[in-house]
């Protein structure tokens, strides 16, 4: 693996990482803490993992943590934290909640002086959104937000070969991420994860566009470095008695002319996770699939049809740091993940010593990209309840 780091930044410790959600039943937490501690250099030392603190209690214990650091709220964790020695409290959190309570314990955490991952949406509102853009700029700390599909190699291969020309001028980019998973009403079984995702009070404005169709939004955004200029919305909730959309398409007009395409969708029979983006240049076009994530397609506008594969030695460097096995022994979800935070964490390292983070340690999506997701959701849920065609929607600090 290209590790992209300097010389001197070098830290004689691992950071220590506390955890807010992600307790027992929960999938994403789980993922985070594997992803985290992937790299070996970051070890888990404190935590609230439910909201209550008898769960909190019986989370921690599972993962082998002492009570005094397991905590029955996340306030009590932020002032706690807070007070220990510089060598013992947490160095960062990541955040792993539903989506309405990302604001609160982001803000909190950067107040208290906490370098801060949080899982997307980062927050409700736009206006939540720039209150955490303030948050980070004031209190000078790493924020990250965790896209993680813009931590798969052949993903920062296809940014690389848009940035270098490759393709020429972007024309036209389609994005797809259909599941299947809520065909059925099967939030009303104490599905928990269904039952969350499904609430407006916990989800927000949003469910399928909230949930995955923000994933498609920043992988588009990750890769071709366009921006949306307008958005035409059309958004569905099949479901009978479903209080959030489960499926939505909306067509999108980027600054400089090019045109896109967005589906997302939690009731395509079949389906499982198959984000997938195309975009085609005047010179070429290229193809990745999230379920085949170890192959980039492309298509020269004259020449053979090419294959890219994970691990090959004519890959960017962006792609060879976020690389760990040889060519043909596949990586997949959890790596992505984990190159969020390796990436991220490295950054902390070079900040605590008072160094410059590289180019590619910086590598990450931050509280920027957050807040447009969160504008590009307001703007969807307000085209696909409005009888105007076209809708501006382009965000700016």
């Amino acid at each position: 693996m290209v590790s992209g780091k300097k010389e001197d930044v070098k830290l004689d410790r691992k950071l220590r990482m506390g955890m807010v959600g992600g307790g027992r039943d929960a999938f994403i937490g789980a993922v985070h803490r594997r992803a985290a501690m992937l790299d070996g250099g970051v070890e888990l030392v404190a935590g609230c993992f439910s909201s209550t603190p008898e769960k909190s209690k019986l989370s921690g214990r599972d993962l082998y943590l002492p009570d005094h650091r397991i905590y029955g709220t996340w306030q009590e964790m932020v002032e706690a934290e807070a007070k220990l020695p510089a060598d013992e409290r947490i160095d960062f959190v990541s955040i792993v909640t539903p989506n309405n309570t990302h604001f609160p314990i982001a803000k909190a955490f950067l107040e208290a002086g906490f370098d801060v991952v949080c899982d997307k949406p980062m927050t409700t509102s736009s206006e939540e959104a720039r209150a955490l853009i303030d948050a980070v700029e004031k209190s000078g700390r790493v924020f990250a937000l965790t896209h993680n599909y813009t931590g798969y190699p052949l993903v920062k291969q296809a940014r690389y070969m848009v940035q270098q020309g490759m393709l020429g001028k972007v024309q036209k980019v389609v994005v797809e991420y259909p599941q299947s998973w809520l065909l059925t009403k099967i939030e009303d079984t104490g599905q928990k994860q269904a039952a969350w995702r499904t609430d407006p009070k916990r989800a927000g404005i949003s469910s399928c566009i909230g949930d995955i169709g923000t994933h498609a939004e920043n992988l588009a955004a990750y890769i071709t470095g366009l921006e949306i200029e307008e958005l035409c919305a059309d958004l569905t909730t099949f479901v009978p008695g479903r209080l959030l959309e489960d499926d939505g398409n909306v067509l999108i007009h980027y600054v400089g002319g090019a045109r896109g395409i967005l589906y997302a969708s939690q009731i395509s029979t079949g389906e499982e996770n198959n984000l997938r983006i195309r975009v085609y240049g005047t010179e070429g076009a290229i193809e990745w699939h999230q379920e085949e994530p170890n192959h980039l397609h492309f298509h020269p506008k004259e020449g053979p049809r090419q294959v890219l594969t994970r691990g090959s030695g004519y890959l960017c460097d962006a792609a060879k740091r976020a690389t760990r096995l040889p060519t043909g022994h596949p990586e997949a979800f959890i790596e992505a993940f984990a190159n969020i935070y390796l990436n991220a964490t490295d950054t902390m390292r070079a900040r605590i010593l008072g160094q410059e983070p590289s180019e590619l340690e910086l590598d990450f999506p931050t509280v920027y990209d957050g807040a447009r997701g969160v504008y590009f959701i307001e703007k969807v849920v307000e085209s696909g309840s409005s009888h105007q065609k076209w809708i501006p929607a382009r965000w700016t600090r």
